[in-house]
């Protein structure tokens, strides 16, 4: 399965550097007004994984396709690609599917006290087959560098987090530059996945809590919308079987530490439970990983260029009923705007797709719409599909 790129939008799009962004709701927008469909209301046929969101239905998509290294097609029929009601059909690899979940949850009900210990990815680790005899290879190999999800604790010897922050800010332009820019206006392109052609793509950001993205298609726009508390992803009907699609739980938590983070003055706010971990490498430089907390008690990893400073990449995570869905954002081409140091290009990786996205103008301070930030306008009406199970 490869996710469609509207997913990456929501996803990557949201952890740009300053953006300069905090807490301020949109008229009249509540939380319970961005209570998302549930799966079964979207697509059709779904037997396991009933009750959770559309968000989380479609993470789930991406995990089962990380743990096998499958496509879409795999488990669905070859003509679902070009048609979501086709999605619906049914064949023996999602029965297999179904009965997966089931003896999965099975076994941590039975053996961990219903915790997720075992997940898909736990037994595949991108096979089709669980593996059942051990690699000489992968046993006196050169082993892979290890990207867990949390760092237990502080590393002994490691320097404080809050002295990596604050070298951080400092490498950025300081306290004092970082809070003189308040609004901006960027173009560039996005590309994403097996696309050939970049496509146009903007972006308006206004402190202290406003940010919209919009990547210009070839089928039509792809727009995410964030005012401070509220978030919204509209798409056309190639990109999403959802028109749109408001953010409610981890991803829009996850939406909203991006926009945190975009701020960098706030950063140390931002999270809880700061931890320094061991100096690790990225491209033969020298890093050092910075773990904290969020509000929703997921782990987030940073990771700074132990010579400059800078932010170098970021590892969130969002939630499935099948398993953690790990977000990294790479950043580079550090250019100065406004006394303040931005990436202007940063890559965006998760569990089916990659997608890379490059600013070519960034105009500080100017006036932006207030209407640019406000709920999007529905592309067409909602209508149900077919992924399953």
């Amino acid at each position: 399965m490869q996710r469609r790129p509207w997913r990456t939008i929501a996803g990557g799009m949201a952890a740009m550097i300053v953006c300069l962004l905090s807490v301020t709701p949109a008229a009249g927008q509540t939380v319970q007004e961005q209570t998302p469909p549930l799966a079964e209301e979207v697509h059709k046929n779904v037997q396991v994984l009933r009750g959770i969101p559309e968000t989380q239905f479609m993470e789930t998509m991406g995990f089962f396709s990380a743990s096998l290294g499958a496509n879409c097609t795999y488990c669905h029929v070859a003509e679902s690609s070009g048609s979501w009601d086709r999605y619906a059909d049914d064949n023996e690899h999602k029965q297999t599917a179904r009965g997966m979940i089931r003896m999965m949850n099975a076994i941590n009900r039975t053996y961990f006290g219903g915790r997720r210990v075992l997940t898909c990815y736990s037994c595949h680790r991108g096979n089709e087959r669980p593996k059942v005899i051990p690699s000489l290879a992968e046993m006196y190999g050169t082993p892979p560098p290890e990207d867990p999800d949390e760092i237990l604790e502080q590393a002994p010897g490691a320097p404080s987090a809050d002295q990596v922050l604050d070298k951080y800010l400092q490498a950025l332009g300081g306290a004092e530059r970082l809070g003189a820019l308040t609004t901006f206006v960027a173009t560039g392109t996005y590309q994403g996945n097996a696309e050939l052609e970049k496509r146009p793509f903007e972006v308006f950001a206004k402190a202290p809590a406003q940010r919209t993205t919009i990547a210009h298609a070839i089928n039509g726009d792809i727009t995410t919308a964030y005012d401070g508390r509220a978030a919204w992803i509209a798409a056309p009907d190639t990109e999403s079987p959802v028109p749109l699609l408001g953010l409610t739980g981890l991803e829009l938590e996850a939406v909203k530490l991006d926009a945190d983070l975009s701020f960098p003055a706030r950063v140390k706010q931002t999270l809880s439970d700061w931890r320094v971990g061991f100096p690790t490498m990225i491209d033969d430089r020298d890093v050092q990983v910075v773990q904290g907390t969020s509000a929703g008690r997921s782990p987030v990893k940073l990771y700074f260029d132990s010579a400059s400073g800078l932010l170098l990449r970021l590892v969130r995570y969002t939630d499935s009923p099948v398993g953690r869905n790990p977000t990294q954002i790479d950043y580079a081409d550090y250019r100065d705007v406004a006394g303040v140091k931005m990436p202007f290009r940063w890559t965006v990786t998760w569990l089916d797709g990659r997608a890379a996205i490059q600013l070519n103008d960034v105009r500080p301070n100017v006036p932006v719409d207030a209407a640019k930030f406000t709920r999007p306008a529905s592309p067409r009406p909602a209508r149900r599909a077919g992924l399953q199970p």
